[in-house]
């Protein structure tokens, strides 16, 4: 791919570990970390096989991760022969997640009650899909969402579509040009059905570079109505919608 994306909806590292847990439902102060660790740095494969550019910071959370998995494959009688204090070496990490998550939950109620106070006196625009009289409360998906719904098409995809060899026919931009124009015909689009119609690999990855790309320019927006659920995605409006509110980004 000669395209690269450079995004700014990209959360940091203790954002994808916190997404893992809020995933599966682990408990935060017991971390499978060899689970982890696997989830995470297929996560940064992937990110690698899309050309996104992966921070410095995620680097180093990966050595960490495997530092910490590589001491506790040890046997007990060889940690407790170490220097340092015998303790479980997930704590400090466990620590670090606790404080950011309480960062992060305290940003996201700062976050509802700005947004709160912007739609007050504001008129509704005809036809709003995610209008109060749907009574839906919709979660705004993040990168996290998008790449593991992306990483499941894949998985699903028929073998033939990637041993179809054409010629690249399919730009980002051109992609983007499509996904926009179909939005102004139709209210929304589900995520899975842009990817329905794929002739090879090349297509199937170019359609999701164009999906963050219009994100990045503020053109699109996607949400959930439960979290990790179907992603839906509808144009960006200047105001926040009411009956939205954010999930935090985890």
């Amino acid at each position: 791919m000669s395209y690269k994306v450079k995004l700014e909806i990209f959360e940091g590292p203790l954002d994808l570990l916190l997404y893992f847990i809020k995933k599966d439902e682990i408990n935060i102060y017991d971390i499978p970390i060899s689970k982890i660790t696997d989830q995470y740095l297929q996560y940064l494969e992937f990110m690698k096989l899309l050309d996104l550019n992966i921070a410095g910071e995620y680097l180093v959370m990966a050595a960490t991760l495997m530092h910490i998995k590589s001491k506790l494959l040890l046997p007990p009688e060889e940690r407790e022969a170490e220097e340092e204090e015998v303790k479980d070496p997930r704590q400090e990490l466990v620590e670090k997640l606790l404080e950011y998550q309480k960062f992060k939950e305290a940003a996201a109620k700062l976050d509802i009650m700005e947004k709160g106070r912007k739609d007050i006196f504001k008129r509704q625009a005809p036809g709003d899909i995610l209008s109060k009289d749907t009574q839906v409360r919709y979660f705004e998906a993040n990168i996290f969402d998008l790449i593991s719904a992306f990483s499941k098409i894949l998985k699903e995809m028929p073998k033939e579509t990637f041993h179809n060899i054409v010629k690249d026919e399919f730009t980002v931009e051109e992609k983007m040009h499509d996904i926009y124009h179909m939005l102004v015909a139709r209210p929304k689009l589900m995520f899975t059905e842009l990817f329905k119609d794929a002739k090879n690999k090349f297509e199937i990855v170019v359609t999701f570079l164009s999906i963050l790309e219009l994100i990045r320019l503020k053109e699109i927006k996607v949400y959930q109505k439960h979290m990790f659920d179907e992603i839906e995605i509808i144009r960006n409006t200047e105001s926040m919608k009411p009956g939205i509110h954010s999930s935090g980004a985890l």
